[in-house]
């Protein structure tokens, strides 16, 4: 058995944890200094803490081995198995056009730009970013508000900003997911404490968006209709958070906002044409005007009813227990890791859910859509393959990042470093969800970042006093806000309309937002470890 080691370097905490940093301190330096792509980064970040482990923390090096080909699986599947099928579902209305169909849509629910925007880049993006995340929900909202007529800085803008409050539920709960994985807090726990954060956001997000497409006047103006939307959002994801699926918050989120958007009257009212000329200075697409049969309508919308009717029936009791029973468990082999108190951690023992895990229901879910939408076996087995292809960086990225942050948790590096945060005592509640966003904003993934700072926020709150469960969820809540200035994002927001080189000027128009919600979230972490907010944990 091998013990972790918390003072491995001259029985020196304040040393030990320097070298345990160094993990860490490499991919992000690689990432934000030396520009290097994601998948390298985590590699070479992976050889360093592999190496730590080994020659510092005494780790035995095939138990070193083991437990990063551990993470590693467990970023193929699930986390990755999730993402892989999601996109393919969506790929597959691109395919069939029908994607196109939803698009047009949207356009002709309401002719008000400040409408618009709600409707495409903050309910339908929080949409795609339950299916996709990584990246989709900012490009494809971006070249949906171009096609409306919005200038592309605008649009860019908008689709950045809107990207806040459903990544933490995003790609079917996979951050989530991960969070709970390299913590060892069950994934109800850490869903329902995130579920009682970012809600708080989508409270504002959308009051945000008007004024960012039509400043005061448009808040004058549309704030009803922005506050319902907000408000539906969030209870819904608040909702499905604790009493139902994470995998489907922001489903159910994104619905539910468009829904009580469309419900307040004064959305659906023709807009001012003093507004929409100084709002609209882009070029309309012409295919807009296109009338699309009403079949053809109901199936480009199937795709997202199927998903919500195949998770909703995995969670009845009787067909819950029936899918657990193919999750196999076993002792993950060469690996035997006790705690620095002779406790044997969470991951000698290995589970793999292989039918009750988020993406096995959404493959469900994609096969269905597939008969739906009319698409060969053939087509649909090509753009599955295509899928693949298209995420191979980021399956290699998430695979390397899970590998170093399984080395750094058994061997005792986590601990070491979680241990002397700790000493920032009542203060670490207002900077965990800073190292969330920082995470978020140098690696573009709040899956990455979970799993790199996860582990170090829960050893950091028990040492301290603080709730695991709190931190853990800032850390995941916090780096939401990170998303919109992190460089994949804000280059995948330039390619998407043709501001190629300018990500520059997209980041100084988003970067006060994106600190300006961090601090609100900041506060609300610091209420919520008190009596102030205390009470929304209860």
């Amino acid at each position: 058995m091998f013990v972790q080691p918390l003072e491995p370097v001259a029985d020196s905490l304040p040393l030990s944890a320097l070298v345990a940093a160094l993990p860490l301190v490499t991919v992000l330096v690689l990432l934000g200094a030396v520009r290097m792509k994601a998948h390298r980064a985590g590699a070479l970040g992976l050889a360093v803490a592999a190496l730590v482990a080994w020659l510092v923390y005494g780790m035995p090096l095939g138990q070193t081995l083991s437990g990063a080909a551990q993470g590693a699986l467990f970023g193929l599947f699930p986390i990755m198995w999730i993402v892989v099928n999601a996109l393919w579902v969506y790929r597959m209305t691109v395919r069939t056009r029908h994607f196109d169909i939803l698009r047009r849509s949207f356009g002709r629910v309401s002719d008000d730009p400040r409408i618009q925007a709600l409707v495409i880049a903050f309910c339908f993006g929080a949409l795609l970013e339950a299916l996709a995340g990584f990246g989709a929900p900012v490009a494809i909202s971006a070249v949906m508000l171009v096609a409306l007529g919005f200038d592309p800085v605008r649009a860019a803008v908008v689709a950045l900003v809107a990207n806040t409050a459903p990544v933490a539920f995003g790609a079917m709960g996979t951050p989530v997911v991960t969070l709970a994985q390299v913590t060892g807090l069950p994934l109800d726990s850490v869903a329902s404490v995130v579920g009682r954060q970012t809600p708080l956001l989508a409270l504002v997000v959308p009051l945000v968006l008007i004024w960012l497409v039509d400043g005061r006047r448009g808040l004058r103006e549309t704030w009803l209709p922005a506050l319902a939307c907000g408000l539906a959002f969030a209870a819904a994801q608040f909702l499905a958070a604790n009493h139902f699926s994470a995998q489907l918050a922001d489903i159910a989120a994104a619905l539910a906002g468009a829904a009580a958007l469309m419900l307040v009257p004064s959305a659906r009212k023709p807009a001012d044409e003093a507004v929409r000329a100084s709002v609209l200075q882009g070029v309309r697409s012409d295919d807009l005007d296109h009338d699309d049969p009403r079949p053809e309508i109901y199936r480009a919308y199937a795709p997202y009813a199927l998903i919500v009717a195949v998770f909703s029936l995995a969670q009845v009791p009787p067909v819950k227990e029936l899918l657990a029973k193919a999750t196999h468990s076993f002792d993950w082999p060469f690996l035997d890791v006790a705690d620095a108190n002779g406790q044997a951690v969470g991951a000698n023992v290995f589970s793999l859910p292989l039918v009750a895990t988020g993406g096995t229901l959404v493959l469900v879910a994609g096969l269905l859509t597939a008969l739906v939408l009319g698409v060969r076996a053939k087509d649909a087995l090509r753009e599955w393959g295509g899928t693949v292809h298209e995420l191979r960086f980021a399956i290699l990225t998430v695979v390397s990042v899970l590998a170093l942050a399984y080395v750094m948790n058994l061997s005792g590096q986590a601990a070491t470093i979680g241990r002397t945060v700790a000493a920032a005592g009542a203060g670490l509640a207002f900077l965990s969800p800073v190292l969330g966003w920082f995470g978020v904003a140098v690696t573009g993934s709040d899956t990455s970042a979970n799993a790199l700072f996860g582990a170090l926020q829960v050893t950091a709150a028990r040492e301290s006093g603080l709730s695991a469960g709190l931190l853990a969820a800032a850390n995941s809540s916090g780096g939401v806000l990170g998303k919109m200035i992190s460089p994949q994002n804000l280059t995948i927001a330039c390619a998407a309309v043709g501001l190629a080189g300018k990500e520059g000027d997209l980041l100084r128009k988003v970067l006060p937002w994106s600190l300006g919600l961090l601090l609100v979230m900041c506060l609300i972490v610091v209420g919520q470890s008190t009596a102030v907010l205390g009470w929304m944990l209860a």
